[in-house]
């Protein structure tokens, strides 16, 4: 009788003898380059089977929601009053007020100021997200969630629970906790003035979506809640996707407008900003934004929002269609230009570039 999984008997078989040959070139005093070799392979694997596991019990299991706890709990001790200070931006009757939560996390408030009805985007934190609630004087009837993870989405009981009329919306793929009303590529939110559009935007997580505030009915610029999507001068790991994945996740950023205001899910811009110049060392559109930056940062001023007219001109995530980073990364694999192929390529050996440059 076959094992589950194995197709025959032999299978097993063979495959017990080939870690038995893995283990006894392991242990071997001689063939020491082969031994190099396979224990690279195997650390190299199990880092990834160990971090496959962790992610695992963080999105699917109790304990992910005490690790937030505990987060919660730190943050609150360590900045009683946030991580950075925020300024909010009014339009004609629409204000967005970030809300500094956790170590370097953003929520948002979305106000229509003349029905002063508020909108929520991401409240990690119900506790600071209810004090500008409660500041601002506004009644709370929707919450956004970019996606399921406790960052973004661990206020959302706590918050429905005391707004009885307050809607969950996110994506239906995502396991969002508490969600209530599910949202498909390209549905709008209503409520009041604000019109607000998701969208699909898989790769960080399977169901991830970004939220398009309309500028049109207050005659101003549109508002990209991008979650952990984009951030000013990078981008999100893509924990439940590829490379692919996520580059058509950022294309459909691209093809908005430049002066689309960016209104990312974390503080990261220093450090963002910091590998942008090594990739791309004579990016002067980049040096100048890391010096406004680093005077913000001085100061605990938030960073954002940026444009998208900004971000394509600094942000490598967003530029692996340009000759000039793709001669700073050198030759790949595969073709190089305008093909989705070799641009995901870029995109991965950013990544990886990136990880190697946070970790020295």
């Amino acid at each position: 009788m076959a094992w589950p999984g194995w197709s025959a008997p032999w299978l097993w078989v063979s495959g017990c003898g080939l870690l038995l040959l893995v283990l006894v070139l392991l242990v071997s005093p001689r063939s020491c380059r082969a031994r190099r070799t396979l224990r690279g392979l195997f650390m190299a694997r199990s880092k990834r089977l160990l971090f496959r596991i962790g992610y695992s019990l963080y999105t699917r299991t109790w304990l992910g929601y005490l690790f937030y706890r505990q987060q919660l709990r730190r943050a609150r001790n360590r900045y009683p009053k946030g991580h950075s200070r925020t300024q909010p931006r009014l339009f004609n009757g629409v204000k967005v007020l970030p809300i500094p939560v956790l170590s370097d996390n953003y929520s948002y408030l979305i106000i229509d100021t003349h029905a002063r009805l508020a909108v929520a985007v991401d409240p990690s934190d119900p506790q600071a997200v209810q004090a500008s609630i409660e500041k601002e004087g506004v009644n709370l009837v929707a919450i956004l969630c970019t996606h399921k993870h406790w960052d973004h989405s661990g206020g959302n009981r706590d918050l429905s629970r005391r707004h009885q009329d307050c809607r969950v919306y996110g994506s239906p793929q995502d396991g969002i906790p508490y969600l209530t009303h599910p949202l498909c590529h390209q549905d709008v939110v209503s409520v009041g003035r604000l019109q607000i559009q998701a969208l699909a935007t898989p790769g960080h997580t399977q169901g991830h979506l970004v939220y398009l505030l309309d500028g049109e009915p207050y005659k101003g610029p549109s508002c990209l809640f991008s979650g952990d999507l984009l951030f000013l001068s990078g981008c999100g790991r893509t924990f439940e996707g590829t490379a692919e994945t996520m580059l058509s996740s950022l294309d459909t950023v691209l093809g908005l407008g430049d002066d689309t205001l960016l209104w990312p899910g974390h503080e990261y811009a220093e450090e963002n900003l910091g590998f942008a110049g090594v990739v791309e060392p004579e990016n002067l559109a980049r040096e100048r934004k890391m010096q406004w930056v680093q005077r913000q940062r001085m100061e605990r001023k938030s960073t954002c929002p940026s444009t998208l007219g900004e971000e394509r001109s600094y942000n490598p995530f967003l530029r692996t269609h340009c000759l000039v980073l793709q001669e700073a990364l050198g030759p790949g694999p595969g073709p190089t230009g305008d093909d989705g192929c070799s641009r995901a390529q870029l995109l991965e050996k950013l990544r990886q570039l990136k990880d190697l440059h946070k970790s020295k």
